[in-house]
């Protein structure tokens, strides 16, 4: 039973009274993952490109503007017990699948969905160009009304927790309409794909470190 400990994570509801009560507890999340993991090899070929996140291609222009999200209001992940036993249990089959996925991807996916209920789809392993999601390395947080004021306040919600979490939770970097935000350094605009879903405009791309894949349960420490 692979056992993996995060040692600090947050709770917020975006834009929601009940954030004020769940904020203050939040604190600790994830430093890393102290575990044992069993082997997995990655795919011997590039697997056939996707719409999404297929090419991520940064904007040339040094003067390219970008998005900023709003600083971290105390989005962090609880350290109660009722929030680790939340993130203890797996990811609901309704919102995702954890199969193939990565410690901390698992963890990311687990406290998003757990911290913003108002998110019903996380989508995890599939076949891509890139290394992250056919590798378990990052979860597409797909955003109900995804164009509209509260839609893109709740994107930037989770931009803002997933990279005041980034060193916790192993983080690598975020995308969100259109502006890739690496957990440290500056955000920057990236080339127009040509959709909503390539740009990032109707989910949130948050990759993680990986951490290894689980022999086991996942659990918070």
């Amino acid at each position: 039973m692979g056992r993996h400990r995060l040692a600090t994570k947050r709770r917020p509801r975006w834009a929601a009274p009940a954030a004020a009560v769940a904020l203050p507890a939040l604190a600790l999340l994830c430093s890393g993952a102290d575990s044992i993991h069993t082997p997995h090899s990655a795919p011997a070929e590039p697997l056939t490109a996707t719409p999404c996140c297929a090419s991520v291609v940064a904007l040339s222009s040094p003067t390219a503007q970008y998005r900023s999200v709003p600083a971290d209001d105390g989005l962090r992940l609880a350290a109660s017990r009722s929030m680790h036993r939340t993130l203890d249990a797996a990811l609901p089959t309704t919102v995702g699948s954890e199969t193939g996925m990565q410690v901390k991807t698992i963890l990311v996916a687990r406290a998003v969905s757990a911290i913003f209920p108002e998110i019903q789809r996380i989508g995890g392993v599939r076949p891509d160009a890139l290394r992250w999601h056919p590798d378990g390395l990052a979860v597409d947080v797909m955003i109900p009304d995804y164009n509209s004021p509260a839609g893109i306040a709740l994107g930037d919600a989770i931009v803002a927790f997933a990279l005041s979490n980034a060193d916790r939770l192993g983080v690598a970097h975020v995308i969100w309409r259109q502006t890739m935000y690496p957990t440290h350094g500056a955000p920057h605009g990236m080339t127009d794909l040509g959709s909503d879903n390539a740009n990032h405009y109707n989910h949130v791309h948050i990759a993680t470190l990986g951490g290894g894949y689980p022999a086991g349960p996942v659990y918070l420490g």
